[in-house]
């Protein structure tokens, strides 16, 4: 038995209209995406913006010049063992395949110059730039990447060269990922997109609390009550 009417009523006209704008929400009329796509992208494109920390890591690199590095990279087959190579051949290190195993032998700090600089032509979604240089696919090529560093960053870490691991455990987090994550995204400004994000804010408030009265009202308009 409803115990009002108009209370129930209300609650059900904001039940029913919220899943209505849901429908709308969830159907691609927000440039050709639905809106949960559309925001997505929006955050993305503005979260790259503030994701490009490639300068201050290469700034790092010059300490490391002239300093050897000798360790073992482990692919998961000889595909990626010969992928791997040509990576470090591209900076001009010394590499011997044995089986599933890649020796690395070279400069850090060429190493590192030219990790940064595929991350950097990632990051700019100059994905061509990878492709043409190493004759494979750019993510693939990041990817390689990423698995190498972090059999560099091992392997310095053993041999309590701290200094050097952090350096490579940072070209992995703060270069080669988020080259990789917002490869293909154009970053933007978010003053660009200011009014934009406030309305997406302000809008997730209204529509949480949105559902939340229609389903206060349908409750108390059939009689619930919380009773202390």
């Amino acid at each position: 038995m409803i115990a009002n009417k108009k209370e129930f009523g209300l609650g059900l006209v904001l039940f029913i209209a919220f899943w209505a704008v849901f429908a709308v929400l969830l159907s691609p009329v927000f440039e050709g995406n639905n809106l949960l796509d559309y925001m997505d992208n929006l955050y993305n494109t503005i979260s790259k913006k503030s994701s490009y920390y490639i300068p201050d890591v290469q700034k790092k690199v010059p300490a490391f010049k002239g300093q050897q590095i000798d360790f073992v990279v482990k692919a998961k087959d000889a595909d990626q063992a010969a992928r791997t190579a040509k990576l470090f051949q591209a900076s001009k290190a010394t590499v011997t395949i044995d089986d599933k195993n890649v020796k690395v032998s070279g400069d850090i700090g060429m190493i590192l110059d030219n990790v940064l600089a595929d991350s950097d032509a990632m990051f700019k979604n100059d994905g061509q730039a990878l492709s043409s240089k190493y004759g494979y696919e750019e993510k693939k090529v990041m990817y390689d990447w990423w698995n190498a560093m972090k059999y560099a960053e091992t392997v310095m870490t053993k041999q309590e060269k701290f200094k050097e691991s952090t350096t490579f455990n940072k070209v992995m987090t703060k270069a080669i990922e988020p080259a990789y994550n917002y490869y293909g995204i154009a970053a933007t400004d978010i003053m660009d997109k200011i009014w934009m994000v406030i309305a997406s804010l302000a809008g997730y408030v209204v529509y949480t609390m949105w559902y939340g009265f229609a389903i206060l009202f349908m409750f108390e308009g059939w009689g619930l009550r919380l009773e202390h």
